[in-house]
């Protein structure tokens, strides 16, 4: 048998709905930029359910309902970071540059942007490209590629024959300076190496004619 409410119990129940907070609604858009950060700075091996769930102020749960798992997140994250330019390449290697002043400002605009921060160094693509986890290397790799076929694509423009070897040295310098930033080397020291490698860009053009 069901005993009805006195009323001060109605009350104190109907206290109690009214007092209870409503449910905070997620941003999925703004969890990719804190998730983001937390990939860039530590890599994607070193940041698990645990730290983003926390960094997030969500459950397990919420996380793979809003991404589907971690690995989706950091397909957003790396998504997040190369919709905001994280090496502007489309602006640098417009048509019509001069192929040497275009090569030139991308490898040292590349070396501030490596070392801009004193935490998140690199490349987060290149350093994703390495990491231990399968679906991540291949979802980095996806980015990685697209933006080594960019480079060719401006090469070609101008040297079409020797494009791919070309786009290969560029690259590599790009992806070497994103490793050297990540352990710790000095702005300065990333900039007097990718002189360098831009004047071996140079020097190389010259000699093929």
């Amino acid at each position: 048998m069901i005993r009805k409410k006195e009323p001060v119990e109605e009350l104190e129940a109907a206290g109690t709905t009214k007092s209870r907070p409503p449910r905070r609604a997620f941003d999925r858009q703004a969890g990719v930029a804190i998730a983001k950060e937390l990939f860039h700075e530590y890599g994607y091996d070193a940041v698990g359910v645990a730290e983003l769930t926390r960094a997030l102020d969500i459950n397990p749960p919420s996380l793979y309902a809003a991404y589907g798992s971690k690995a989706g997140l950091f397909e957003r994250c790396l998504s997040m970071y190369v919709d905001e330019g994280s090496l502007a390449g489309a602006g640098i290697l417009v048509p019509g540059r001069p192929l040497i002043d275009g090569i030139s400002e991308l490898i040292m605009h590349a070396t501030d942007i490596y070392s801009k921060s004193k935490t998140k160094r690199g490349c987060m693509v290149t350093e994703g490209m390495g990491a231990d986890d399968q679906e991540a290397r291949v979802l980095a790799k996806a980015h990685g590629d697209a933006a080594a076929a960019f480079i060719e694509r401006f090469i070609s423009q101008h040297d079409p024959k020797h494009a791919r070897v070309l786009a290969d040295y560029v690259v590599i310098t790009l992806r070497g300076l994103s490793a050297t930033a990540r352990m710790g080397l000095s702005r300065p020291r990333l900039r007097a190496a990718a002189t360098l490698a831009a004047q071996s860009f140079e020097a190389l053009l010259l000699s093929r004619g």
